[in-house]
């Protein structure tokens, strides 16, 4: 079946279906991770958007039921270069394509990823219609252009889970694994690494979290009280928590005033604080500064990042369209990380307070792993404040 992806400016490309039948307008964004492709489809911070891959082959080791990120995948729909015709893993429970057709996404191949990315990065972000389900050009214009982008939108209602819950109370999810053989080279197995006692309570506000960063903090050890999105200041404090998290999310950090005060009066209580993604932006806004929108974003697992701390460069993985204003923080407030690509805020942490956040993704699955230690760091903040 052929689809058809459209942008605001009129430009058209045309491909083969694949996943869904049916037509979404959304904002049209790249990547530039080589895997981990089923990471980002379940990413809740893609919502809204029509990913576009760089690689040029996506779907060669299938879906499984282990690697989600999330209760459900949330982009608009998947762009690529070429879908693998046969999927080759073990753990593989579906392919790309069912997996996508189960839950209603569409997706396009064979059109030229290459030219769209450079239209992208030149022009800056776009929203798009992509659609599989036979649409027209006009048609999926008119629905592009009436999309009206991201700026101002709030989809952090619609990815939060709406009850709180605490995460993986028998510890059955948590665990990181290697890969060992067996006596037989061709059976591999999957052996789980013992999980340290659960000895530290902290609340996790879920804006939108990732699993991965869920089975990071127990990993380190913290019990985790996960709530939603709006839950006040005064019901976190109830729980009794040594320290709060502030998780990632999708759509634009200005919209979300009612969320930034309660994180405001959590920064004034005192209590330690780490934030990721749109939780170092809702973080940034309650100590007093601004966020914008960048020309296309940063979405991909090689970015680098300078520590001012350390003086070390990590290579992360990130995924987001808007960033902290550094000229709109207060002077009790140090930026001490940066993108070297653009020098955007990467980090911040507070003079004076327990508080610290980061731009990008720390428990990156499938990686890169550099900056696993700000769990670490977090965890010593907690017990030192105690």
């Amino acid at each position: 079946m052929t689809a058809i992806l459209v942008l605001e400016d009129g430009s058209v490309f045309h491909g083969q279906a694949f996943g869904a039948a049916a037509t979404v307008p959304g904002e049209v964004c790249f990547n530039t991770s080589m895997t981990g492709y089923q990471e980002i489809l379940t990413d809740p911070s893609y919502k809204g958007q029509i990913v576009t891959m760089t690689y040029p082959l996506i779907g060669n080791y299938g879906v499984n039921s282990q690697d989600v990120e999330s209760w459900a995948p949330h982009v608009a729909g998947f762009v690529v270069r070429e879908l693998s015709p046969v999927v080759s893993n073990w753990r593989a429970d579906h392919t790309l394509h069912e997996y996508l057709e189960k839950h209603g996404i569409p997706g396009i191949q064979g059109i030229d990823t290459r030219a769209l990315t450079k239209k992208l990065r030149v022009r800056g972000a776009m929203t798009g219609c992509l659609s599989t389900a036979g649409e027209g050009a006009e048609e999926a214009l008119a629905k592009a252009k009436a999309w009206g982008g991201m700026t101002g939108r709030d989809y952090v209602t619609e990815v939060t889970h709406q009850e709180p819950f605490v995460w993986d109370p028998k510890d059955e999810a948590s665990a990181a694994f290697d890969i060992t053989q067996t006596n037989s080279p061709a059976d591999p197995r999957l052996v789980r690494k013992p999980l340290p006692a659960a000895d530290v309570p902290i609340v996790a506000y879920d804006f939108g979290m990732k699993y991965n960063i869920l089975r990071r903090l127990r990993q380190k050890g913290f019990k985790v009280q996960v709530v939603p999105a709006h839950t006040s200041a005064a019901e976190v404090l109830k729980y009794k928590p040594a320290g709060v998290f502030l998780s990632n999310g999708p759509g634009d950090p200005a919209a979300l005033g009612g969320i930034v005060r309660e994180v405001k009066t959590l920064v004034d209580s005192g209590i330690p604080i780490f934030g990721i993604c749109l939780g170092h932006q809702i973080l940034g806004q309650a100590l007093g500064g601004k966020t914008f929108k960048l020309k296309f974003g940063h979405r991909g697992g090689n970015q680098p990042v300078k520590d001012f701390e350390t003086g070390r460069v990590e290579i992360t993985s990130q995924n987001h369209g808007f960033a902290v204003d550094a000229t709109s923080l207060p002077s009790d407030v140090a930026v001490n990380r940066i993108n070297l690509n653009d020098q955007t805020v990467e980090g911040l942490r507070h003079k004076s307070k327990p508080i610290f956040c980061v731009q990008y993704h720390p428990e990156a699955s499938p990686g890169p792993h550099d900056s696993t230690p700000l769990f670490d760091e977090f965890r010593e903040l907690v017990l030192k404040k105690a």
